[in-house]
Parts: C-alpha cells; structure tokens; sequence
C-alpha cells in the first residue's frame, strides 16, 4: 500500500482527473489535501461525490489534511473567528469520517514570543480543543498536529501532546519541515511513540519544496529506522508536488513518485521485520 497527496499539482478545482491519475500510477491511497488552507467548507453533495470518485477508483483515504482557515480560524484570539475556525475543522473531521478515515492534520498556530500574549494563546488553543474532542470521539477520527519548519513548532506540539491522551491527539511529522528546521529527525525519535500520520517528502534544507524521496538532504535510512520503531503503523504517505521536481509530464512524476515510495516503504518494512 502507498499513499500520495491529492494535491501534487494543484490544491483547488476538481479533483477528479487527479484522483484517476492517482490509481493509474498505482497508488492505493490518498492523502487529501484539497482546500487545506482555505475557509472552504464541504457539502453533504461534495462530499458524497468524492466518496463515490474513490470507489470507482479503487483508492482509500489515509488521513485528510484539515483547514488552515483564513477568516475561520480555530486559533485566533477573536472569539467568533475561532468559533467559526472550530466549526471548520468538524466539517473535516465528519468529512474524514465519511471517507472512512481515522486522522485529521493540523497546524497549529506559532506560539507567540512575547509572554503577556502567551496566556490569550493557550487559552484559545485549548478551548477549540475541548470543544472539538467529542466530535472527533463520536467520528472515531483522531488530530494529528503537525510539526513546522522551526524547532519551537515540536515544544508546542509537545505541550499540547501532554494535557491529551493519544487516543484524541498525536504526532504528523512532516520530513521536509523538520528537514528545514533542523534536528527534525531527533525530535521525531523523542516523540515517536505518539506518532499518527507521515507527510513525506524532500528538500535541500533551505525551503518546503516537497520533492520526491532521495532527492534532497534528508536521511532517509534513519528516518525509516525511526519510523519503524514509532506508534505509526500505516504505510508510506508522501506529499510531494511536481512544482519543484524538475518532472514536467503528470505520469511520468506519479510513476517516479510511486517507485520513491515503494523503495522507501522496502527500508521501513526491512527495520521493522528486524533485518535491515
């Protein structure tokens, strides 16, 4: 089983052509990541149609990356914004939920710098945490708060990892942020036994270019040796985009993605069994 992001070409408009050129190239899941930071919010309809789009296309959902809203913001500090922000990621977690997945993606927020602001913060952080804790329980979906491109993002995610079981939240960890960060790789291995979702992909550590595996800097022997000995225990998720590749044909970046994937699906397999 392989996964790739619904967005590799673009994050708007029907996802249709995208979803067949998915299968076609062999995948068997999908990461969606249509809308994922608009103020978007999914129809009954909508939702309907994707559900039947993957059927057809023989494809499963991995997990679904949840709204960064703009206006509908779960973590700003003006109240109605958040509330709104709140009733945003339900719709994504129902939406998950229907596709019949387990695990929503989510930012959070940079804490602030400034202490005096630290308080409003966390206050609003965990207020739209508690009010969408029984949501995500009644749709058997989890959070999983994904790490960003500075180290400070981990101390964070950290601390909201130690007021919620692992049962509600954990850990995405996203390769090519913790590759520009720095350290990424360490912080993956202190927090691996709370990790839930994986957003693979690759860059030279000065920017989010989401390449294919084995094209960058990353460490990819350890980054699957660490994996293979995490809490995640789903298969390779990639969220690559053709943007930077250097691949300009469709198939020919799905193909070269997909043989990426399985070679780094082989690593993660061989640590698991014991023998690499």
């Amino acid at each position: 089983m392989l996964s790739i992001t619904t967005d590799y070409v673009k994050d708007t408009g029907c996802p249709e052509p995208y979803l067949r050129a998915i299968a076609e190239a062999g995948f068997s899941h999908v990461h969606w990541c249509h809308h994922w930071n608009t103020d978007f919010l999914y129809s009954k309809p909508e939702i309907e149609q994707i559900a039947k789009w993957l059927r057809d296309f023989g494809l499963s959902l991995t997990d679904l990356h949840a709204s960064a809203g703009r206006e509908k913001a779960w973590g700003s500090y003006v109240e109605y914004e958040r509330q709104a922000g709140v009733e945003l990621v339900a719709n994504r977690i129902e939406m998950t939920a229907r596709l019949s997945g387990d695990v929503i993606i989510m930012h959070l927020p940079s804490e602030p710098e400034a202490t005096e602001d630290k308080g409003l913060y966390w206050t609003q952080m965990l207020k739209s945490l508690d009010a969408l804790e029984p949501c995500a329980r009644e749709h058997g979906v989890r959070i999983a708060l994904e790490n960003l491109g500075s180290t400070e993002s981990f101390a964070t995610i950290e601390t909201v990892l130690s007021k919620y079981g692992p049962d509600y939240v954990g850990l995405c960890y996203d390769s090519g942020h913790g590759n520009i960060s720095g350290g990424g790789l360490e912080q993956l291995d202190r927090l691996k036994e709370r990790l839930i979702s994986v957003h693979l992909h690759d860059n030279d550590g000065t920017g989010d270019q989401h390449n294919l595996p084995f094209s960058g800097t990353i460490d990819w022997d350890r980054l699957a040796a660490i994996v293979a000995r995490s809490s995640y225990n789903k298969w390779v998720s990639m969220e690559v985009t053709m943007a930077n590749s250097g691949i300009e044909d469709e198939g020919l970046f799905l193909r070269a993605a997909f043989e990426r994937g399985t070679k780094l699906a082989g690593m993660i397999d061989e640590r698991r069994s014991g023998s690499g």
